[in-house]
Order: structure tokens, then sequence, then C-alpha cells
């Protein structure tokens, strides 16, 4: 956990949190020897903001790419660069030409004991259909920079799947020859407590974790908040308004990572309307597609771009399960695709039991994207554990389990999610079915380890004769942790 020093320091900074990311920079800059740090993550998670406030915009050179540009006009934004930067010459016609120009500007710009900091934003635009941009960046880099000591290249892209197969992954020329490959995730529910206090906004954590729930925690989409209104006005506005910003965003967001996003869209709107997920042969059957190296890629690419996440299932046989965990597309496909004309339409869904209901299920997102905080709370943050959703083969419908840590100490732990406004009063109907769950998870795997059932909620359990069901508890503050 941050000191409160240490946070105080943060909230003054321009750059909110992304303490980890700035130690592993510092390190880099300090290594002394030519680095390639590619640096990935979702679409507005914030990658141009930290490299630009982390080298506060000191570069040798740094350029980036144009969404759907041609061969030419990539070119063009590189050349244009080059000259920002004091080229002279003529405007390349190739790339291989376009990285002999940027070898020529950073020759006349060593320093003594300075780095040259080359920065390439967007870099998989610039990869056009045979354009010979990957060969061109390989050979800049292993016939020159990489034997310069103070040459220090970073290259993103929110195209996430196409910087690890062509940059971190190339079995070209550029294998193995990244040094270092960084994935910024978006912020925790704690940065997020942190960003809205820097703009100063005095909410609760209660409004914080709506907040998640809705936008998740993606800088960008954070900082189309107005602070001087509520939540539910700023939703309004950003979803329901007739000029709704965040509603014509899930299109943008799709068709700027893949170049035939269609699929792609439509297993998230699959995904969005199965909360637990489903299994690969479940997807397949409703794309009406074969379970092939296709749909494999489709999933592999929507996993590491961060909008969906496999999870192991303890039953082996039965395969993982895929489920939507991006916020903003879950959000949007709940309500912010709705053809209302009500432009209060959030406010006016306050404490509806649709407004209710769907914030359970996002509050159990919200658990599954803040392990290590749950772990950290349980106190095994120092213990071997693997965690794990389980889905039932006998029973009709599937009881599903989402989270189990297994523990090395002879442990499981089974946790129910439970959201609320106040403390949370378990019922006799919720009490029987967490124990009969229970019962099915341990008959179908035969587990021999103890059970212990863990209650994660917003404001604790109230007490009352079925409360004592649980032997942890895990409760909002805990997720704030770090």
């Amino acid at each position: 956990m941050l000191s409160l020093q240490a946070e105080k320091q943060i909230v003054m900074d321009a750059l909110i949190g992304r303490i980890s990311e700035q130690k592993e920079l510092t390190t880099y800059i300090n290594s002394g020897k030519a680095e390639f740090v590619a640096l990935y993550g979702r679409r507005r998670v914030g990658k141009t903001f930290l490299i630009n406030s982390f080298f506060k915009q000191k570069f040798a050179f740094d350029t980036t790419g144009i969404i759907e540009g041609t061969k030419t006009e990539e070119l063009m934004a590189f050349y244009t660069a080059l000259i920002a930067y004091g080229y002279s010459g003529n405007m390349p016609t190739n790339w291989m030409q376009a990285f002999s120009a940027l070898k020529e500007v950073l020759e006349k710009r060593k320093q003594h004991s300075k780095r040259r900091i080359v920065f390439i934003d967007e870099l998989p635009c610039f990869d056009t259909p045979k354009s010979g941009f990957v060969k061109a960046l390989d050979f800049f880099w292993n016939s020159w920079a990489s034997r310069q000591k103070d040459i220090f290249i970073v290259v993103c892209g929110s195209a996430t799947s196409w910087i690890i197969k062509n940059i971190i992954d190339n079995h070209g020329g550029l294998h193995n020859r990244i040094t270092h490959e960084m994935y910024l995730k978006p912020f925790t529910l704690r940065e997020v407590e942190l960003y809205m206090k820097s703009r100063g906004a005095r909410w609760n954590r209660l409004l914080i974790l709506q907040t998640y729930m809705i936008l998740g925690g993606v800088p960008y989409y954070l900082s189309l908040l107005n602070t001087s209104q509520s939540l539910a006005e700023n939703i309004d506005r950003l979803f329901f308004s007739e000029q709704a910003e965040l509603k014509r965003e899930y299109d943008r967001l799709y068709k700027s990572l893949y170049r035939n996003p269609d699929q792609y869209m439509d297993i998230v709107k699959i995904l969005a309307g199965h909360k637990q997920g489903l299994t690969r042969k479940e997807i397949a059957t409703k794309m009406h597609l074969n379970q092939n190296g296709h749909l494999s890629k489709i999933l592999d690419d929507l996993t590491k771009c961060g909008f969906i996440r496999y999870y192991n299932v303890s039953n082996k046989t039965s395969g993982g399960i895929y489920q939507l965990v991006d916020f903003y597309s879950l959000f949007y496909h709940a309500f912010g695709k709705k053809k209302t004309t009500d432009v209060h339409y959030w406010s006016h869904s306050i404490n509806t039991p649709v407004q209710n209901t769907w914030f359970g299920l996002a509050f159990e997102r919200v658990c599954m994207s803040h392990i290590p905080q749950i772990l950290y709370a349980l106190h095994l943050d120092n213990i071997r554990t693997e965690y794990y959703a389980w889905r039932s083969q006998e029973q009709n419908p599937a009881a599903q389990i989402d989270l189990i840590i297994d523990r090395a100490d002879g442990i499981q732990n089974i946790c129910e999610v439970k959201y609320s406004q106040t403390a949370y009063s378990l019922t006799k109907n919720e009490y029987d079915k967490i124990l009969n769950r229970c019962d099915g998870f341990v008959k179908e795997t035969q587990s021999r380890k103890g059970i212990h059932i863990t209650m994660i909620t917003t404001f604790g359990l109230k007490e009352n004769a079925y409360s004592s069901i649980a032997q942890n508890s895990v409760v909002l503050d805990d997720l704030f942790s770090k």
C-alpha cells in the first residue's frame, strides 16, 4: 500500500499512478546499452501520455502513424517529423530511405552521456500492405541502432495483436531484438481514485466504483467526466445526449484496432449477452464458424487487447471460458446502444431493478480485475495460489463459480460476489444456492481440500441467520488497497 506522502506526490504530478511502469522505464534508461522497448495496450489507455510525460517530450526524434493512412501518407508523416528534427533531404520514397534519413538525423544529435530517445507512436499504422516497413525497421535496428549504447527506442500502438506478432514475437530479423516489452493496463480502482482527486472531484468510493463499472480504468474516458456534474449527469451526456461522445466511440474503438473488425465485434456482442462466458465451442456454434485457426486468431487478438479474458476451469476436459471484461464494451451493449430518445435515461434509471441488477453483474467483473487486491486482503499474497472459474458438467442449468482461489496450504476459497449500496443481507435462498454450488464443486472435482466460503461485498455482510456461512470477507475498501 502506498504511503500518504507517496499518494500526495502522485496527485501533485501530471502523471497519475503508473508507478511500476515508471520504475521499469527508469531502469531501462539507466542500463548503459541500446534499448528497444515495445509498449502496448488498449486504445485510450494512456500509452502516449505515459511516454510523453516520463521523458518530458525530450526526444531526439518522435513521430506518430496515421490511422488508416496510405503508404504515401505514412511516409509523409515520417518525413514531416524528420524535417522538424533538422533533416534537409528529399522526401523518402520507401521505408529503407526513411530509416536511413532517421540515422542521419540521430547521428547529428549525439551528445556525451545523454540518451538519444526515439519515440514512434501508433507503429502499426506505418505498416501498410506490402510497404516493407517492418523489414526496414529491422535493418535500422540490427545494422546500426543496436550498436549505439545511447540509443533508446520506444515503439507503441493500440493494435496490440500487431505489436506482439510483428515486433515482440517477430520470427524474422527482429526476432529476440526487442529488449523489453511493457503492457499498459487500465487504471486500478485506486488509481482512478487518485486521478479523480487530482481533478478536484470529491467522490466517495461507491461512486468511484460505479464510475469504474461503466468506464473501466481507461484514462481518456475518465478525462471526459465533468466533476461539477453528478455521475448520472455525466453518463447521460456521454452516452444518451444527441451528440453522445462515447456512443460513437464504440465503432471507432474496434475499427482502429482491426482491419476487418466485423467478426471481432460480433464475438464481443455475443459475449456481452452471456455474463458467465462461453467456451470456444459455444462461441463457434453461435457464430456459425468452424473451430479453426481463424476463430483462434480472433479470440487471441481480443484477449491480447484486453477486451476478453480466458479463464481456466477446474475440469480440464471442458475447456476454458471466454468472458467479455472490457467495462466500456459491456456498458455499451447493456445500455449505451439503446435506441432511446430520453437524453436523461441513466438519471431516470437510478435504483430501478434493471440498473441495480446490472451493477451486481458489473461488480463481479470489477472483482475479477482486482485479484491481487483480493489476495492481499485475504493475506494470501505470500502464498502460492492459482485461481480459476468452475462450471458444472452435470447440473442443468449449469452452476458456475466465477472465482476459486486454490491455495498451496490445502485450502480453496470459493468466492461469492454481492453488490449493494449498504451492508448486504444474505437470504435463505442465496444461502442454499451457495451451499449447493459448493457441494456440486466438491462432488464433480472430487476435491479433498478444505473449502472456505469468501464473501466479497461492498460494505460487508449484515449479521443475520445466514451470514455465518462466510469464513472470509473482502469489502470495497480492500479493492482500493494498492
